[in-house]
């Protein structure tokens, strides 16, 4: 199984989860077996300076993830990530090696939108008839 990490910094296992995952600086894609660690690649956000709706989802799908822990994330997102069958999850925080244990362990196991997106109206599926 290979899991993405929305990442602030680039330190291997130790590297601090970004809270969005859109606006990170890196991806780690760590690639497991059970919930053992096999590999560790850190990688850069290409979107890192701005992107458009599907493309980071778009991008990780591409690396071939099964599941995507993130800080947080915009409810489009969350949509994109269900559509190519990638588990998301939010809450994520501290290193990577806390957030595969609170993954592993049951305490990362759901996605919701953070409250920047629902403010501006990006965690629901329907729209308002007066926009």
């Amino acid at each position: 199984m290979r899991i993405a990490i929305s990442l602030d910094t680039n330190n291997g296992l130790d590297s601090l989860i970004a809270q969005h995952f859109g606006r990170c600086a890196y991806f780690a894609l760590v690639d497991v077996d059970g919930t053992e660690v096999q590999s560790i690649q850190v990688i850069d956000n290409p979107f890192y300076a701005g992107h458009q709706p599907g493309q980071v989802p778009g991008f990780i799908h591409s690396h071939k993830a099964d599941v995507m822990l993130s800080g947080g994330m915009g409810g489009r997102a969350i949509q994109f990530f269900n559509q190519f069958g990638i588990e998301a999850a939010t809450g994520a925080r501290g290193t990577v090696r806390a957030s595969l244990e609170n993954y592993f362990g049951g305490k990362l196991t759901d996605a919701t939108p953070c409250a920047e997106s629902v403010e501006h109206g990006h965690g629901h599926d329907e729209q308002d008839p007066a926009e």
